[in-house]
């Protein structure tokens, strides 16, 4: 029996309840053939089928990134895509499978970077946190990224500023950490008083870490 028939839009519901069961049966099992059934109607030329498809997918990179990791030009490939829900969708679904697929991705970061600049709230969530997880791997992916990140929290919209900078965390080393602060100090006039506590919650997470108190 084809997957297609467990998708929430064949089953005639708004809901994402059935895609995520699918997710979760096909991870249980790891059903190969389910799953690559799943992938190829990304392309289906019914957009709801494809936006099912493109939630189940990224729910099983949730669960067992590795799953689907041999798909991650795909992912990449639909980030140019004119369906948004297909956009922050495929950045979710490479934010899952990033630390598997570093080295392809670092190949295609224009295209990310682009993404990001021009995509929707989630997608520039999950893009930044997808950037920031990049940028951990290694000191050559940090040059090349954290400068993108920076200019990022230096730019966005005050309300975002917290949730990002959280994201970026992860990127942070004892290299450009001052940078990072720096950046997040300017910010601050800019805050609510619950986005400025979020801040300062990151500012002790690096005083616990060189034991020294940030002015």
């Amino acid at each position: 029996m084809t997957r297609l028939n467990q998708l929430s839009s064949q089953l005639g519901r708004k809901d994402e309840a059935p895609n995520i069961e699918l997710a979760e049966q096909l991870v249980k099992y790891e059903d190969l053939e389910g799953i690559n059934e799943v992938i190829q109607n990304l392309h289906n030329p019914d957009k709801k089928i494809q936006q099912d498809c493109m939630k189940v997918v990224y729910e099983i990179g949730k669960r067992n990134p590795h799953l689907i990791q041999h798909e991650t030009e795909t992912f990449l490939s639909f980030l140019k895509s004119r369906n948004n829900r297909m956009v922050w969708g495929a950045m979710t679904a490479l934010s899952t499978v990033t630390p598997l697929s570093s080295s392809l991705m670092m190949n295609h970061l224009r295209t990310i970077f682009t993404a990001i600049q021009t995509g929707s709230v989630i997608t520039v969530d999950k893009g930044i946190f997808t950037l920031a997880t990049l940028a951990s791997v290694n000191e050559s992916n940090n040059r090349k990224i954290f400068p993108f990140l920076l200019n990022h929290l230096e730019t966005c919209r005050p309300k975002e500023v917290p949730q990002h900078a959280e994201s970026t965390m992860r990127a942070v080393t004892e290299e450009n950490v001052t940078a990072f602060l720096t950046v997040l100090k300017k910010r601050e006039p800019y805050l609510t008083p619950p986005q400025l506590k979020r801040i300062k919650r990151i500012y002790k997470t690096f005083e616990t870490k060189d034991g020294k108190e940030e002015g």
